[in-house]
């Protein structure tokens, strides 16, 4: 992989086409979404093929996002410099923790299964959206010393930073609570307090900083793909809380505050 040459004209025409393909792929997926609950998490249920267990289909599935990312981002001639390795340890302390961390914290059950479909549909985009990314911010890209490319890096990097400290809160508040052994129950407190799912609104603005910062195509691609498939599944959340607890707080959204 280190041996990647520059970009291209053959590739570029490539990159460009599996941008096109990603966009068009999110656009596909929250239709689908918006009527088919993705079969994982508490939405599991049969008739969906093969499942493995769900910390080694969630570690596989987004495994990608770091390996191939470090991989592609390496072999880019921008490799070393500054806003490069800026941004790509935006990318990287999402994603460790994401790919480790968070499968083995969330996931103590071994009844916990993911369809095995699931999985390699969430690993295929992710090679994908790694490429595009790491690719784009250490060989495509060109990021000058300028004012503006540092005022876009700051304010994104702040936005992915603040919404990287949600999404990372409010995972705590439903690991604390499943430790308690009492099955689902109703988060509360802080952003809990307005939505059913901070967790996925953390993610939306951490890829809306992203975007940002990186200011490239794969980077707002990759923002709208996040929307297209956390919309969706948070709307379905929030209909299962509701349908659940009697008592779910009746003014609480599913993922934007006051609006959705």
């Amino acid at each position: 992989m280190a041996a990647m040459v520059p970009a291209g004209p053959a590739e570029l025409a490539m990159y460009h086409r599996l941008l096109w393909v990603v966009a068009l792929a999110g656009l596909a997926s929250a239709g689908l979404l918006l009527f088919v609950t993705a079969p994982y998490g508490r939405h599991a249920r049969g008739g969906w093929g093969p499942t493995l267990p769900s910390r080694h289909a969630w570690i596989w599935m987004e495994s990608p996002s770091v390996l191939w990312f470090a991989a592609v981002f390496a072999a880019g001639r921008h490799a070393t410099e500054p806003i490069p390795l800026a941004l790509a340890s935006l990318w990287l302390a999402h994603y460790v923790q994401r790919t480790f961390v968070y499968p083995v914290r969330m996931y103590p059950d071994p009844s916990h299964r993911t369809p095995v479909a699931v999985a390699a549909m969430g690993f295929t985009f992710n090679l994908a959206n790694a490429y595009l990314n790491a690719r784009w911010i250490s060989e495509i890209g060109s990021y000058g010393a300028d004012l503006t490319t540092y005022l876009q890096l700051t304010a994104g990097a702040a936005l992915f930073g603040l919404g990287y400290a949600t999404n990372r809160w409010a995972d705590r508040i439903l690991r604390e609570l499943k430790a308690q052994g009492r099955g689902y129950q109703i988060p509360r407190g802080g952003l809990y307090r307005w939505v059913s799912c901070p967790n996925y609104l953390g993610e939306l603005v951490e890829w809306l900083g992203w975007a940002i910062a990186a200011a490239s195509p794969a980077g707002w691609v990759f923002a709208w793909f996040t929307a297209a498939n956390l919309v969706p599944r948070a709307l379905a959340h929030h209909r299962w809380y509701r349908q659940r607890f009697t008592d779910y707080p009746p003014a609480r959204r599913a993922v934007v505050p006051f609006v959705l």
